[in-house]
């Protein structure tokens, strides 16, 4: 049986701007053994373009068809919920790409979505507008539902504050797409060409990476050079089939050997 990876970015192969020791001989191997493998990042701001960039400047050498983004996964799912819509975004750079790629017209007023996605740019009045669309009827969709960072120093909200605040004036409740959401779990693995028994997820967070893989039965990993520390993991009823400190612990084959996805 074939077998390929769904991989986290951030606390998997870099923190910040900086690449996990190791990381690079990682992705290098799949690439010389040809071993299926999709970056997955629920950061919708970033284009696949961007990703690939940012990973050239850590040595790390891939292409576009190796990204897989929450704005990707949201402007599939909105033009197959309502093809060709409109849609009024909170959110930059790949959401608004993504959403234009897939026939969505951007507007201003009665659109069939308020779409919220990460940026530095909004404004109350935005959040605003978009609080009257909805209470007109408008759906309200997240690309995801990751937290603040809660660090000092820190000058952007997560987009689950900005979702909780128009959750919370609107009465209505934002559907999300992002990790863990199955949409998105289950476009990353098609979009790789993969069966749920053939995917393995490697990820740094129990709540999204690891929970969205058990959900859908796929093998999943844990890193701990990300979010979730070992004494985190007593917090989480389910569990991931392995646990290593980052991806130069992996060994690639024996991982490919490891499975008892649970079947639905």
């Amino acid at each position: 049986m074939k077998r390929g990876f769904l991989i986290d970015m951030d606390g998997v192969i870099y923190s910040g701007d900086d690449m996990i020791p190791g990381a690079d001989t990682f992705i290098k191997t799949l690439q010389d053994e040809n071993i299926p493998f999709l970056f997955m990042t629920n950061n919708s701001q970033r284009t696949p373009l961007d990703a690939v960039n940012k990973l050239a400047k850590m040595g790390i050498a891939v292409e576009e068809k190796n990204v897989y983004t929450s704005a990707m996964a949201t402007a599939y799912f909105l033009s197959f919920m309502n093809p060709n819509g409109t849609a009024y975004v909170l959110g930059e750079g790949g959401l608004i790409t993504s959403l234009h790629q897939h026939g969505y017209t951007l507007v201003n007023q009665n659109p069939d979505f308020v779409v919220v996605g990460e940026g530095r740019n909004f404004t109350l009045e935005m959040v605003n507008s978009a609080v009257e669309m909805i209470l007109n009827g408008a759906k309200f969709i997240a690309t995801n539902l990751d937290p603040s960072p809660k660090k000092k120093g820190w000058s952007n909200l997560g987009i689950k504050a900005v979702v909780a605040m128009i959750e919370e004036a609107t009465g209505k409740q934002a559907f999300s797409v992002g990790k863990p959401s199955p949409v998105m779990m289950r476009a990353a693995r098609k979009y790789l060409g993969l069966e749920s028994a053939e995917t393995i997820i490697i990820g740094d967070t129990m709540g999204t990476d690891i929970l969205g893989g058990v959900q859908l039965g796929y093998t999943t990993i844990l890193t701990l050079s990300g979010v979730t520390k070992e004494e985190h993991l007593n917090d989480f009823a389910f569990k991931p089939e392995l646990i290593i400190d980052s991806v130069a612990d992996l060994d690639i084959h024996k991982a490919m050997e490891l499975g008892r996805p649970m079947k639905y």
